[in-house]
């Protein structure tokens, strides 16, 4: 987690201080909830409210005293009782240290969902207003990075308008799966603490009990989580790839907005590189990353280990930080991508009617030949065009076997670029619910 790539609402809810104000309100709903039981007094956990909820976390005094009590909720608690006083000794009744950092860590990584699924409505936003801005801007679709038949601009958006609708809901479902809480005390059985603390402390925190603890929260949680966001910055990488490729100077259909005074190049002045998108893409490597050791937390010792602990204090923040740095950005990128439909058609052209092959191919097999023979014919007018760079549709007129089974007329009609978009209405409906 780095500045450069950090936006500060995000960042805020990796920060010491919002992380001990949670653990703060941990112990403190806990106590809440043993004062309505009657273990501790009730004026005990008024007290901790008021003079806990009032004070300033010294995170440099927690870090002092943990380099000497070598374990951080302990530091705090210490550090906890400075303010609140004698009534300290009624905090953490019952509780294990997994409990206030699991319980923690599902506060912030829901949080964090919070910021991230709102990135993915602004993404959503942006791709639909340019979807529809597009609907009908005929350009190529390619295979293999190879011109295919057309399609529309629109239609590139709204695909990825609909891979990055499956992204939200499978956020809001790793969310709901990661939004759980722990308050079991060692070994997670409740020996020692009601199981209505963790009742009480989940609701106030908007979590919901975990069924089996086992003193820690099971990390398959997590892992779901985790790999959630690398998918999400698969499908970010995928647009970046695209719109990489679309800025190629020998293609130039697209390309990331150049703002005055920007420079493309110390080198080279004529410079305007897909810069933006580049970095999108080595974002998304990083963010991928963290999903594989996500997985391998999941195998802990028994009832629990540490083992997950020093993986998850890096990965928490900077797999979120890091996709929401990206998702702004990709929304940016796509708010202000520059189109260039001239240069759609320009290209399109470049192979003079190449694109049309299947269409004659499909004509040809309609009108009585064996598709092994219409295809033989068309591919052998097409490889002029590749080759010696003939007109597709000259060289189709000029083939006396193909004019012998179709008709000047019905060759020509097949050129029509408008029967490849007859259909578009349709896909939009299909992923906007409008046309």
């Amino acid at each position: 987690m780095i500045p450069r790539y950090s936006r500060p609402e995000m960042v805020a809810i990796w920060s010491p201080e919002t992380r001990f104000r949670i653990w703060f309100e941990i112990e403190a709903h806990a106590c809440d909830a043993l004062a309505e039981l009657g273990v501790i007094p009730k004026e005990a956990a008024k007290t901790i409210w008021e003079k806990g909820g009032s004070a300033k976390f010294d995170v440099e005094k927690i870090d002092e005293i943990e380099r000497v009590t070598k374990h951080d909720v302990i530091a705090f608690l210490t550090h906890l009782a400075e303010f609140v006083g004698p009534d300290a000794r009624f905090i953490h009744q019952g509780m294990t240290s997994s409990d206030v950092l699991d319980t923690c860590f599902a506060v912030q990584l829901t949080r964090a969902s919070d910021i991230l699924l709102t990135d993915i409505d602004g993404l959503l936003a942006a791709l639909k207003r340019r979807a529809f801005e597009h609907k009908d801007t005929v350009t190529i679709g390619r295979s293999h990075g190879i011109h295919a038949e057309p399609t529309t601009f629109g239609i590139k958006l709204a695909q990825a308008y609909a891979e990055f609708s499956r992204c939200r809901e499978r956020l809001v479902h790793a969310r709901e799966d990661i939004a759980t809480c722990a308050i079991s005390g060692a070994v997670g059985t409740f020996a020692n603490i009601e199981p209505y603390v963790e009742e009480h402390v989940a609701a106030k925190l908007g979590l919901k009990p975990e069924p089996v603890s086992t003193q820690v929260i099971p990390r398959d949680r997590h892992a779901m989580f985790f790999a959630t966001l690398g998918v999400i910055a698969s499908s970010m990488e995928r647009l970046a790839t695209e719109i990489r490729h679309l800025q190629r100077t020998e293609v130039l259909e697209a390309e990331e907005y150049f703002s005055p005074g920007q420079k493309g190049s110390s080198a080279m002045p004529h410079k305007r590189n897909p810069v933006l998108t580049e970095n999108l893409t080595g974002l998304a490597r990083m963010v991928r990353s963290m999903a594989l050791p996500a997985m391998e937390d999941v195998a802990l010792w028994h009832e629990r280990d540490i083992s997950h602990s020093s993986v998850e204090r890096m990965i928490g923040p900077d797999a979120t930080v890091t996709l929401d740095f990206a998702l702004s950005r990709l929304t940016g990128v796509v708010d202000k991508l520059v189109v260039y439909p001239e240069n759609m058609l320009r290209n399109m052209n470049k192979f003079r009617g190449l694109v049309h092959s299947q269409r004659v191919m499909l004509a040809l097999t309609q009108a009585g030949l064996s598709r092994e023979d219409s295809y033989r014919l068309v591919q052998r007018n097409a490889m002029k065009v590749w080759e010696q760079g003939a007109d597709f549709l000259e060289e189709l007129l000029a083939d006396k076997e193909v004019t012998a089974a179709l008709p000047e007329a019905e060759i020509r009609e097949k050129f029509d670029l408008g029967y490849h978009t007859k259909h578009v209405d349709t896909i939009f409906r299909r992923v906007f619910g409008e046309a």
